[in-house]
């Protein structure tokens, strides 16, 4: 799977990807499995680091390193403890973990013993519980009951109602093993390094991992994973990024995310990169923000890479005196990166900001800014080779009608080598795809003459907050309990820093009064997860309606942006200007804000222009100045 730079071929362009299809994708990919694709790119350098561990996420503390010979070493030995304890590989290894050494043993000793369940801990115990139910997991691994943290208790307090649980292993815990719990750090040790004890001949069908898509609320669907589509991702991003085994890269998304699974743990893996972990909490701890730069510095970190709202976060934090030179690619995905933000970041660091689009459906990205070509903002690129993508009309059961022209606006559909075999719950598949192997995304967006993919909205239902996905059905059924709430809609606001924020609307029963705190308090205090509850309540009259009397949420979303942008545009009012935000469809752009100022002279516009600029740069939808 390493490739020389003889190996790296220009992509400027959809020819130069037509280019390298040339050759058949089975004669690119020289691992079966990610098992033996991470031994391929541990084999480089056996003695390299392949893990920095930071405990507390500054630069000056020393790290825990791992080199590649212990880290294959961890993974034999995970896989062969598992499959001591049952697994095979049909059975579901699932963790609930924070970035750790032993995050990483278990998920890619795990997927070499069976399949593997990451599940994000922060969920409450209920949810928790369905997933792994739904899982029909097997053996858990978990964080033991540490001090700052309620991960053990969480987990402790589910155990028992998991039916086919045959052991539960705590890391960084004593372990209580009358009850069925051992002891991760003192148990792996027991286990053959060199080897994996069962023999197992992984096929490029069996599935490696079980993906939670259901967003941070709603019923769970798990995404199955092939090993073929991970290695597939593993081989196309390295391609398209142009990464090797003399990269470094700061690792701070969750194991639980594709992103902190494929982009900043296989790939580096595969390609024999040394990762820094960015402490136990990764980005979520404020002394990696702090130290970021200075983190980049120690390390050498040729890589960058987060979700937008970290990098927003980043623009606040100066880089002082921290030699960044060393950094020569800045990668984003999750939710949409405004244009604006990403001008800023390559102001700041001298380096472009390559936007790539993907979903956990298939395993990771699909299209990516060309790393030779033109990095066009606003737009997430060209899809990757091997890989289909198109925008298409579908009909009312999300079946494909017909592929859409050049510009014109459709559903971003996918087919190829990494899009995902279906949903372990098979009533989920039903609308999954819009036609034989090509995956419905949901997002809506226009491909140019060029083949550039434009994101211009979304056709169902989601809201990401900061790259994590909130089912609006969670806030309106809950709302719908209120004895005064007739109609309830829940969509997202946009937010320069967490993309978008959950906001609620709500029509009232005749003659019954509630006000906007009240419903606001009411879902807060009866909602499963904290991230979903509305930051906004807002009573409207009536609910708008389609013809056959659905509910339009496009309406509001408009609406929705328009108090944001109105919001910010205050202090132009403030000004003595007379400023209209009027939000709705736009053939090209999808979503267009309309904004009217008036009350201007000529000489003062171009400087009322940067403003608006300045105010309305954070956010991903795009706005249109009009002078009255």
């Amino acid at each position: 799977m390493s490739l020389t730079a003889a190996d790296y071929p220009p992509i400027r362009d959809l020819r130069d990807i037509e280019a390298i299809e040339r050759v058949p994708l089975e004669q690119r990919l020289t691992a079966n499995s990610t098992y033996e694709a991470i031994s391929q790119g541990a084999a480089l350098d056996p003695e390299r680091v392949a893990i920095y561990q930071l405990m507390e996420g500054t630069a000056d503390e020393e790290p825990l390193a791992i080199t590649y010979r212990q880290l294959m070493g961890r993974i034999n030995q995970a896989a062969n403890m598992f499959h001591a304890f049952g697994i095979g590989p049909t059975d579901v290894v699932a963790f609930l973990l924070p970035l750790l050494p032993q995050s990483y043993f278990t998920l890619w000793g795990g997927e070499a013993a069976g399949i593997v369940c990451a599940v994000n801990p922060l969920l409450e115990p209920e949810q928790i519980l369905e997933i792994l139910k739904a899982a029909n997991v097997k053996v858990l691994v978990a964080l033991g009951p540490l001090p700052g943290t309620d991960i053990w208790r969480k987990v402790d307090s589910i155990r028992d109602r998991l039916p086919n649980l045959k052991a539960t292993f705590q890391v960084l815990g004593p372990g209580d093993e009358p009850r069925g719990i051992y002891s991760f750090d003192a148990h792996i040790d027991r286990y053959p390094a060199d080897r994996l004890v069962s023999g197992r001949v992984i096929e490029p069908d069996d599935i490696a991992s079980y993906f939670h898509t259901g967003g941070t609320t709603g019923v769970p669907k798990l995404a199955r994973h092939t090993h073929r589509g991970q290695v597939y991702q593993a081989w196309g991003i390295g391609l398209v990024c142009g990464w090797s085994h003399q990269d470094n890269l700061p690792a701070g998304l969750p194991l639980f995310h594709i992103g902190g699974v494929v982009v900043c743990s296989l790939v580096p893996f595969v390609k024999g990169m040394s990762i820094v972990v960015l402490s136990p909490a990764g980005f979520r701890n404020p002394k990696v923000i702090r130290d970021y730069w200075r983190i980049l510095e120690r390390y050498r970190c040729s890589i960058a890479g987060a979700v937008p709202t970290v990098l927003g976060a980043l623009l606040n934090i100066p880089i002082g005196k921290a030699d960044i030179g060393c950094m020569r690619m800045v990668l984003t995905g999750a939710s949409t990166m405004p244009v604006e933000v990403s001008k800023a970041f390559e102001e700041m660091t001298g380096v472009k900001v390559t936007e790539g689009y993907g979903m956990t459906e298939v395993t990771g990205y699909s299209v990516m800014g060309p790393k030779d070509g033109t990095l066009k903002y606003g737009s997430v690129g060209l899809r990757m080779p091997y890989l289909q993508v198109k925008t298409a009309v579908l009909d009312d059961d999300g079946r494909l009608v017909r592929e859409c022209a050049p510009n014109e606006i459709g559903v971003v559909i996918m087919h190829g080598p990494c899009v995902f075999p279906g949903y372990v719950q098979e009533q989920y598949n039903k609308k999954a795809f819009a036609a034989e192997g090509w995956v419905n995304s949901g997002d809506l967006g226009r491909i140019d003459e060029h083949g550039y993919l434009w994101l211009t909205g979304r056709a169902k239902d989601l809201i990401i907050r900061g790259g994590h996905n909130i089912d609006p059905l969670v806030i309106e059924e809950t709302l719908h309990r209120h004895p005064a709430v007739e109609l309830a809609a829940a969509v997202g606001k946009p937010d320069g820093y967490a993309g978008e924020l959950p906001v609620a609307y709500v029509q009232l029963k005749p003659d019954v009064k509630a006000t906007a705190e009240e419903l606001q308090a009411f879902v807060k205090e009866r909602i499963s997860e904290r991230a979903a509850a509305p930051v906004n309540v807002y009573l409207i009259e009536a609910m708008p309606q389609t013809a056959v009397g659905k509910i339009f949420k496009p309406k509001l979303r408009w609406d929705a942006v328009g108090r944001v942008f109105r919001e910010k545009l205050g202090a132009l009012q403030a000004k003595g200007l007379q400023v209209q935000v009027d939000v709705g469809a736009d053939n090209v752009l999808g979503t267009l804000a309309h904004v009217r100022i008036s009350g201007a002279g000529a000489g003062q516009r171009p400087a009322i222009e940067a403003e608006v600029g300045r105010l309305l740069g954070e956010f991903s939808v795009a706005n249109r100045i009009e002078w009255a």
